[in-house]
C-alpha cells in the first residue's frame, strides 16, 4: 500500500470535512471507517447549525464562516445537503425564568427574542401553550447530517481520495514519531494521522500513550420513521443542561476516571427536543450520560418512557409516534472550543475531536486547518491546540 500523505480515521462530520479539504489542497488522503454507514455521533445528531450562537470574537468569526459556507456548501460538493433556515423555537419550562435565560442569551451575536406561550404557538401550532411560560426564537440553519457527510464523501473521491471500509485497532507509534495505523486487516502507512473518531478517539489515543483532554456523553434519543404530522419549527429548551454538564465532567481532577470503565462521572440529564427532518422523520431526545464505559449497558425502555414524556407535556401529538431508541456517543472538550492540531511530543500525529456545535464551527475550522497543513499560519486553528490545556500555556 501506498504511504499517504495523510490517514484520517472516522467518517462522522469531521472526518469526511477535512479528509475532502485536505484533498482539496492536493495531499492524497485514506479514509478509513469500520462501517460504510457508521451509526456514530454525526448519524443521529439534530443536524442544527447555531449560527447565531457566537458569544466571543473567535466563535463569533468561525459562525459567521460556517453558516456562509453552508449556504453554498451543496454547489460546491455538487450534492444536496439538504441545507434550509427555519425558526428555531427554545420553550421555557412552566417554572422557567425569562431573565435568567435571557442573561444567557445577551452574549450571543443574535439574541433569541423571547414570545410568549401564545405567540410561540404561532410559530409552532403543534406546541401545547399551558406546558410552557413562553419561548425564545431565532433563526437557525439546519442539514441532513447523513446528506452532508454523503456529499462531503462524494467529492473527496472525486478528488482522488481513498476510503476504505476497515475498523481501526491501534496507531502505529516508533518513539515519537507516528507512521500510520493497523486495521484488523492490515498495516497502512501514512505521514501523518488525524484521529477523528468523536468519542472514540480517546481511547485509541490511550492505546498509543497518548492521553488527551477529551470526554464523551452517552447520547440517547427516539428516532421515529417519516410522520404525516408536520413541525413547522426546530423544538429545543431554552434553558438547556447540557453545557453545565460538559463543565462538571471534564474537570481536571476527574480525568482519571476516564480512563477506566464503570464511573459515572456526573448524573444524567435530560434536555426535552423535537426535530423534523425534510423526509419526515422525527428525531426526539435527549438524555446525556457521562458513563466512562463506551459500552456501558443503558436501560432503553426506561429512556424512552422518559423522554417521551417529557416531549409529550410540550407537543401531545408526538406521545405516541413510533419511534427506536438510539444512542450514540458524543464527545466534547474542557471550555467548549473543539480540540484540533498536533499532539504535543508526537511527530505525525493530530486529533480533531470535541465540537459543542459541529454544523456551523466544523466547515471553516476543516478548511482552515487543510490550509494550515500546507503551510498558511492561522490564528483561529492555534486557539484550539491541545496544549493550550498544559500548565505551560
Amino acid at each position: 500500500m501506498q504511504t499517504f500523505d495523510w490517514i484520517v480515521v472516522g467518517n462522522g462530520l469531521v472526518g469526511a470535512a477535512v479528509s475532502y479539504e485536505l484533498a482539496r489542497q492536493g495531499l492524497s488522503v485514506l479514509l478509513l471507517d469500520r462501517a460504510l454507514e457508521p451509526g456514530n455521533a454525526t448519524r443521529y445528531s439534530y443536524g442544527g447549525i447555531p449560527y447565531w450562537s457566537g458569544s466571543t470574537a473567535l466563535t463569533q468569526q468561525l459562525c459567521q464562516e460556517g453558516i456562509a459556507k453552508q449556504r453554498q456548501l451543496s454547489a460546491e460538493l455538487e450534492a444536496d445537503t439538504q441545507f434550509r433556515e427555519l425558526d428555531l423555537v427554545l420553550t421555557l419550562a412552566a417554572d422557567g425564568d425569562p431573565e435568567a435565560a435571557a442573561t444567557a442569551y445577551s452574549k450571543c451575536a443574535t439574541p433569541p427574542r423571547f414570545v410568549s406561550a401564545a405567540e410561540a404557538q404561532e410559530l409552532e401550532p403543534l406546541l401545547n401553550p399551558d406546558a410552557i411560560a413562553g419561548a425564545f426564537t431565532v433563526r437557525h440553519g439546519h442539514v441532513s447530517p447523513v446528506a452532508l457527510v454523503s456529499a462531503y464523501n462524494q467529492a473527496f473521491q472525486h478528488l482522488g481520495g481513498t476510503r476504505i471500509v476497515a475498523a481501526v485497532a491501534d496507531v502505529v507509534r516508533i518513539n515519537d514519531r507516528v507512521t500510520g495505523v493497523l486495521t484488523t486487516e492490515q498495516a497502512c502507512p501514512a505521514k501523518n494521522v488525524l484521529v477523528a473518531g468523536g468519542a472514540f478517539s480517546r481511547s485509541l489515543l490511550h492505546q498509543a500513550q497518548v492521553n488527551i483532554p477529551l470526554y464523551y456523553t452517552h447520547a440517547e434519543l427516539i428516532e421515529t420513521p417519516p410522520l404525516d404530522l408536520k413541525l413547522r419549527s426546530l423544538i429545543m429548551p431554552a434553558q438547556t443542561q447540557r453545557f453545565t454538564l460538559e463543565a462538571k465532567a471534564s474537570q481536571p481532577d476527574t480525568d482519571g476516571q476516564w480512563d477506566e470503565p464503570g464511573h459515572e462521572v456526573t448524573p444524567a440529564i435530560l434536555d426535552s427536543g423535537a426535530i423534523q427532518f425534510l423526509d419526515g422523520h422525527i428525531c426526539l431526545g435527549q438524555i446525556s450520560r457521562t458513563l466512562t464505559d463506551l459500552d456501558a449497558a443503558l436501560d432503553r425502555a426506561e429512556s424512552d418512557r422518559t423522554m417521551r414524556a417529557a416531549m409529550a407535556a410540550q407537543i401531545p401529538a408526538l406521545a405516541d409516534v413510533p419511534g427506536t431508541w438510539r444512542r450514540c456517543r458524543v464527545s466534547f472538550s474542557r471550555d467548549g472550543l473543539p480540540l484540533v492540531g498536533a499532539v504535543p511530543g508526537v511527530e505525525g500525529l493530530h486529533v480533531m475531536a470535541g465540537f459543542s456545535a459541529p454544523f456551523v464551527y466544523l466547515p471553516p475550522i476543516a478548511q482552515r486547518f487543510a490550509q494550515t497543513v500546507v503551510g498558511e499560519p492561522d490564528a483561529a486553528i492555534a486557539a484550539m491546540a491541545l496544549d493550550r490545556f498544559s500548565p505551560e500555556s
